[in-house]
């Protein structure tokens, strides 16, 4: 199983993103690579849907099938509907289990 964080330069968000990710995933694993994305061709090739993008096994587990790339800012609806800039502990919980990453 890979991890990988994609993001544009400076993004506000990616230290949000990495935070949550030492969190969830066990010890030993906490260090998540991070890609610095620039232009969208290289998001586009890469899978970035908006900046942080978390990928697992080169897939985005947040993205619909149909996202657009991009190296725009990407906003995540928490639970309770409130935009966030990464995705939840719960929802970052819940896409590492089905990947087989952490247990629930």
């Amino acid at each position: 199983m890979e991890l990988r964080v994609l993001a544009v330069p400076d993004c506000p968000h990616l230290s949000l993103l990495l935070g949550r990710l030492a969190q969830v995933l066990p010890e030993g694993a906490r260090e998540v690579p991070v890609r610095v994305v620039t232009t969208e061709a290289e998001a586009a090739r890469l899978g970035m849907h908006g900046s942080p993008t978390l990928l697992v096994d080169g897939l985005d587990p947040f993205a619909p099938r149909d996202a657009p790339t991009g190296v725009a800012c990407r906003v995540y609806r928490a639970a309770d509907g409130h935009a966030e800039g990464a995705p939840s502990m719960g929802q970052l919980a819940s896409a590492l289990e089905r990947a087989g990453m952490v247990r629930g």
